[in-house]
C-alpha cells in the first residue's frame, strides 16, 4: 500500500505537467520582440504569431520591448511565471551580442531562458545611398578613401555592426558608426540622407531598391538572393566570409515545462510549413527554419563559439 502511494505521489508532477499541456493556452501568449515595428523581424513576428493563433486558439500578442539591444525585453522575460505566457523572439544581438560584448554580461543565454525553436535566417544587403555616387563595393571602398571618416554607417544590431566591422578591417577605411535602435529608423535617415550606407533586411529597402532610391551592394548570404539576383554576395564583392548566422528563434522564461515547450516548438514548426506562411514571410528575404527545443539549445551553444570568434576577428571586443 505505501509503494502504491508513493508511485501515485510521484507520479502527480508528470500528470500535472501533461494536463498543463493540454490546457495550453488558456489565454493570451505575450511575444515580446526586442526591435522597433516596420522591421523584418516584427513583420516576420507578427505573420507567425497570427498564424500560431489562429492555431493554438489563443492570440499570440506581439509586443516591441525596445532597448539595451534587448537586455530589457530578455529581462522582462528571465523574470515572467515560467508558464509559457510570455515568450520571446530574439535575434542574434540579444543572444550573442549582449552576453558576449558585455564585460558584466545581464545573462547568460545558455541558462537565462528556456530553448523552444529556431524561427529562421535573414538575408542582409548593403545599401547606400545614390548621393555618393557608389555602386560597388570597390567604389565604396574607393570613396571611403577618399574621403576618411565622412561615410555615416548605421548600425543596429549585432549583424549590422559585425559587417560594418569587417569591412572597415578588410579594406581598412574610416567610417563613421552611427548606432540606431532598429532597422526601419535607420533605413528612413538612410533615404533622408543623414546615413549614408548601411546592412538591412529586404523587408525594408527591396522597394526602394527598386526605384532607385538606393544602390544594393552585396548581400551576406552565400548565393545570391533569388529577391536581388543581379546583387552580388559579400564574397564576391571581395570580402572575407562571414561564418556566423544571422538568426532568429524563440524563447520563453527558464525553467519553463518541457511539455509546454515542446507544444510551442511543433505549433510552430507546422505553422510554417503551410505555403501560404511561406508566401508571406519568403518575400521579406527571411527563411523560415525551425527545430526542436533540443536543437535549439545546440544551436544557441554553436553559435556563441562562432560570435566570439567572429567579433574577436573583426577586432570587436567587449566594452
Amino acid at each position: 500500500m505505501k509503494i502504491a502511494r508513493l508511485l501515485l505521489v510521484c507520479m502527480l508532477p508528470v500528470a500535472s505537467a501533461g494536463a498543463m499541456a493540454q490546457q495550453y493556452p488558456a489565454k493570451p501568449v505575450r511575444v515580446l520582440l526586442h526591435f522597433p515595428s516596420g522591421g523584418s523581424t516584427d513583420v516576420v513576428t507578427r505573420i507567425l504569431a497570427n498564424a500560431l493563433g489562429e492555431a493554438m486558439g489563443q492570440p499570440f500578442v506581439v509586443e516591441n520591448k525596445l532597448g539595451a539591444d534587448g537586455a530589457i525585453a530578455a529581462d522582462t522575460v528571465i523574470k515572467s511565471p515560467p508558464d509559457g505566457y510570455t515568450l520571446f523572439v530574439a535575434t542574434n544581438t540579444a543572444m550573442m551580442q549582449v552576453p558576449l560584448m558585455k564585460k558584466d554580461p545581464p545573462y547568460d543565454p545558455l541558462t537565462a531562458f528556456t530553448p523552444i525553436s529556431l524561427v529562421g535566417r535573414y538575408t542582409f544587403v548593403l545599401v547606400v545611398t545614390p548621393t555618393i555616387g557608389v555602386k560597388s563595393m570597390k567604389d565604396l571602398v574607393a570613396y571611403a578613401r577618399a574621403n576618411p571618416g565622412k561615410i555615416n554607417f548605421a548600425s543596429y544590431s549585432s549583424a549590422s555592426q559585425l559587417a560594418y566591422a569587417q569591412i572597415v578591417k578588410t579594406a581598412n577605411v574610416d567610417m563613421a558608426r552611427i548606432p540606431y535602435k532598429g532597422e526601419a529608423p535607420s533605413v528612413t535617415d538612410l533615404l533622408g540622407g543623414t546615413i549614408h550606407a548601411v546592412f538591412a533586411t529586404p523587408t525594408v529597402t527591396l522597394s526602394h531598391i527598386k526605384e532607385g532610391k538606393l544602390n544594393a551592394l552585396a548581400v551576406t548570404t552565400p548565393t545570391r538572393s533569388p529577391l536581388l539576383p543581379e546583387v552580388p554576395t559579400t564574397v564576391e564583392a571581395g570580402m572575407p566570409p562571414i561564418k556566423v548566422e544571422f538568426f532568429a528563434a524563440l524563447f520563453g522564461p527558464p525553467r519553463m515545462p518541457s511539455e509546454i515547450a515542446t507544444r510551442l516548438s511543433k505549433e510552430l514548426n507546422s505553422v510554417m510549413a503551410r505555403p501560404q506562411v511561406r508566401e508571406q514571410v519568403d518575400k521579406y528575404g527571411f527563411a523560415l527554419a525551425g527545430s526542436t527545443p533540443e536543437e535549439m539549445a545546440a544551436f544557441v551553444r554553436q553559435q556563441l563559439v562562432a560570435w566570439k570568434r567572429g567579433f574577436e576577428e573583426a577586432g570587436i571586443y567587449p566594452e
